[in-house]
């Protein structure tokens, strides 16, 4: 597989006159009620150099992102506290996080699950179990 060198990626940070170079690694929220799920998201996620914040539910997701925003969020759809479309509609109201790339990586695969998840707000969808060289590429698109 071709995973993608975010650390190449830099920001200058100015100060009085001098500049720091900081490398960022891209901050990832992974959300998704399985552990299993999420400790492969987040294995996967290291490959491709992202950071990962991991979150088992809606309410800590919310948290989460409010706290510390990421650069991009994959969300599983069925949770056990907030619905993803929900979640997706209270990011979305939220100025700080309204501009957040939101990937859905869910178990429901029907058409037209997946035409009212990406009409709720996501940027992009995969269905269970997701091709990893898939994930890379809207990964790719929507952090750059």
């Amino acid at each position: 597989m071709n995973y993608p060198n975010w650390n190449q990626d830099s920001e200058y940070l100015s100060g009085n006159s001098d500049q720091l170079l900081l490398n960022k690694r891209p901050l990832v929220l992974a959300v998704d009620d399985n552990q299993d799920n999420l400790e492969l998201l987040a294995q996967i996620l290291d490959l491709f150099g992202c950071e990962c914040v991991g979150a088992v539910d809606g309410g800590t997701a919310l948290t989460a992102a409010a706290s510390r925003p990421p650069d991009l969020i994959l969300l599983d759809i069925c949770l056990p506290d907030i619905d993803g479309i929900e979640l997706v509609s209270r990011l979305k109201q939220n100025l700080q996080l309204i501009n957040i790339p939101i990937i859905a990586i869910t178990a429901l695969a029907k058409t037209e699950d997946r035409d009212r998840i990406l009409q709720a707000g996501c940027v992009a969808y995969l269905s269970k179990p997701f091709d990893i060289d898939q994930l890379e590429a809207m990964m790719h698109q929507h952090l750059n």
